[in-house]
């Protein structure tokens, strides 16, 4: 009876607002949601740009020290990296969830414990990532690529292993003032950021000689200073309402945050291992330094392109979580479709601009002309990525702001695993297409995977999905105060 009372009342707060929806002009609704999607995805998409632009410097330094250290980057960078990052970040998307729908339905104070949750989490998974990257040399051999590139990549990830510590907190404070609409302090750090990375890897890589090493420390450098930053902003009192200061309740009731989180870190990892398995099946390729250099550029263009496309994730996963715990259906279904509208108009624009401007862009990575030829040869299926690239993260941030993880991951399992890895294996290996035939592979995977989400987003029941974030919000904040309570009596 409780349940059902519950249940009546959210019904009848989704109808009101909704109604109040309803009733403005659509040019009205189209600008005021267009305000607030860009105050989310503007800075989201600069802040990306930023840090894929450290790995980029990077790799452009790397790579006029040698091919060979451009290769063992690539490798390591698109294979490890992306590994760890696949679960850190997914593990943390959890707090877009959480704290989107805690902000929205004006729970303040538990977005600050939520995050202190999410430390804790994703401080024992790196922890147990880090021997990978103790043992990357050994690894990559036992995976068949070039001992020569397995080499130098072993000396490059023991380099990274505090960058991985550093996504801790870079991950989590990020979706913590996202979901308040607070990341345009995430930009201005991330752009002192890639300032500093630009002169001190110029500095320690060509001025000074230090090679390798020297732009490995100014990699770290950079990941670290926008942290402090962060921390600096969230402990200074700019978040008053929602930091109020380390709680015991943080070590409280894991167990469900865990469960989401592993969920969201399945749905993610299973994404970014894509393109991971991919280079790994380039690398046993003939001629394998050329073919992961060529096929690692083109997907650093691509992801420049899926930065865009992730800060669209982000404001589709702060808007939509927002409006689900405001109690507004039609406004979360509303935001959706804006949402994906815009990626996909970028998206496309790009897509006319690379189908055309083919391979030139090679030149700013590489000084070897067999390389900037395969890049070119590849370009119109890196057209074709760019496209798809625009659409599906977006419907992937509407899962994560409705909380859907566990079903994307089994749609991302059949349709990239079942299907897009097994069409690159035969068209790349059997039929010897080489790298095109490994991405023919990727793009019928990636396409499958979106329209897959596009069918489930079409037909979601948004009132219901009110409901489950309510019912989430309510039971976990009650949760948690019973717990304070408890605590102040026992003190």
């Amino acid at each position: 009876m409780e349940q059902h009372t519950v249940n009546k009342r959210l019904l009848k707060q989704v109808g009101r607002a909704g109604d109040v929806d309803e009733e403005r002009p659509l040019i009205h609704r189209i600008w005021t949601e267009s305000k607030k999607m860009w105050i989310v995805a503007a800075p989201a998409i600069f802040t990306r740009f930023s840090t894929l632009g450290v790995n980029v410097i990077s790799q452009a330094f790397i790579g006029h020290i040698g091919s060979t250290e451009l290769a063992a980057f690539a490798l390591v960078s698109t294979v490890l990296l992306r590994f760890a990052i696949g679960i850190l970040l997914g593990m943390a998307s959890a707090l877009e969830t959480l704290c989107g729908q805690s902000y929205g339905a004006r729970q303040y104070d538990m977005l600050g414990i939520y995050l202190q949750r999410s430390w804790l989490i994703l401080f024992l998974c790196s922890i147990v990532l880090s021997p990978l990257f103790i043992f990357t040399t050994p690894i990559l051999i036992a995976l068949g690529q070039d001992e020569s590139i397995a080499e130098v990549a072993g000396i490059i990830s023991l380099w990274l292993i505090p960058v991985i510590f550093s996504f801790i907190v870079s991950f989590t404070c990020q979706m913590f003032l996202q979901a308040q609409s607070k990341n345009m302090m995430i930009a201005y750090l991330s752009a002192f950021s890639l300032a500093i990375h630009v002169l001190l890897s110029w500095l320690l890589t060509v001025k000074y000689n230090f090679g390798l090493s020297g732009a490995m420390i100014s990699t770290i450098l950079a990941f670290w200073i926008p942290n402090i930053g962060q921390l600096v902003y969230v402990f200074g009192g700019w978040c008053p309402e929602t930091w109020r200061g380390f709680s015991i309740l943080a070590f409280k009731d894991l167990f469900p945050i865990i469960k989401l989180s592993l969920s969201s870190g399945v749905m993610l990892c299973l994404e970014l291992w894509y393109n991971t398995i991919l280079v790994l099946l380039t690398g046993n390729m003939r001629n394998a330094k050329v073919a992961i250099s060529a096929l690692s550029i083109c997907l650093n263009i691509n992801g420049w392109e899926i930065m865009i496309a992730l800060g669209f994730f982000a404001a589709a996963s702060v808007r939509v979580s927002n409006e689900l715990g405001r109690g507004s259906s039609r406004a979360a279904k509303f935001s959706t479709v804006q949402i994906v509208l815009t990626s996909f108009a970028i998206g496309f624009v790009l897509f006319i601009f690379f189908l055309f401007f083919r391979g030139r862009v090679a030149y700013v990575f590489t000084e070897s002309t067999e390389v900037a030829a395969a890049v070119a040869d590849l370009s119109p299926l890196l057209a074709c990525s760019l496209l798809l690239s625009s659409i599906q993260p977006v419907l992937s941030g509407v899962a994560v702001g409705a909380g859907w993880q566990s079903t994307v991951a089994y749609v991302t399992i059949t349709c990239y695993y079942l299907v897009g890895i097994p069409v690159g294996v035969v068209l790349g290996y059997f039929i010897e297409l080489e790298v095109k035939g490994v991405w023919v592979g990727m793009l019928v995977g990636t396409l499958a995977q979106t329209v897959v989400l596009m069918i489930l987003t079409y037909k979601t029941d948004w009132e219901k999905q009110v409901s489950a974030a309510k019912l989430r919000v309510n039971k976990w904040s009650a949760e948690s105060n019973q717990q304070a309570e408890g605590v102040e009596q026992n003190a």
